[in-house]
């Protein structure tokens, strides 16, 4: 059993695994699937001002986040003790693609040749980790909710909204991985 939670799973296990945590949300509270909004209930929580946006009842949201930290808790126990030992398996040709651009570390999820303390003061690792990092937390605002809220729970939902915010969400990580990526790999 301990081998199998070890490999990675299918997408026809997963994908349905994570689509089913939007109806027993909705089921068992009237809750609604989004992960973005629990840094607001942190800030509302840890520095209460006049500030409108968080001057709210966060209490009452506080399941949201208990789920955060079992996530996080989640992640460190996989991180530590549910590795898969083999390398992480991708096409010949993105293998080459990659090994042009400088990359040849596929021993992890994400490539230790890009996001590293080190690479963090580089141009490469600024542009990637803290433009990148900036750019998503605005777009989550600016979205009003993250892709696992609007393309989950909001789909789920028959919501127009999440619907554009998804759509906007797969055009721009095509642009980025297509158009803006190999610019800034090259630098």
């Amino acid at each position: 059993m301990f081998e199998i939670i070890r490999q990675p799973w299918p997408w026809y296990v997963a994908g349905p695994l994570i689509g089913l945590t939007v109806p027993l949300l909705l089921l068992l509270g009237n809750k609604s699937f989004g992960i973005s909004s629990s840094l607001r209930h942190i800030c509302a929580s840890c520095f209460p001002a006049n500030i409108p946006f968080f001057n709210y009842n966060w209490k009452k949201e506080i399941w949201n986040l208990f789920f955060v930290a079992g996530i996080l808790i989640g992640g460190i126990i996989a991180a530590q003790f549910l590795q898969n030992p083999e390398e992480i398996k991708i096409s010949t040709e993105t293998a080459n693609y990659l090994a042009e651009k400088g990359i040849s570390d596929k021993g992890a999820l994400v490539p230790a040749d890009l996001f590293t303390w080190q690479n963090l003061f580089t141009i490469k690792g600024l542009l990637l980790m803290v433009v990148g990092g900036f750019l998503v937390g605005f777009g989550t605002r600016y979205a009003g909710g993250c892709t696992s809220g609007h393309s989950i729970t909001g789909i789920a939902n028959l919501q127009w909204p999440s619907l554009v915010a998804t759509i906007c969400f797969m055009v721009g990580g095509f642009i980025m991985a297509n158009l803006i990526l190999p610019y800034i790999l090259n630098l």
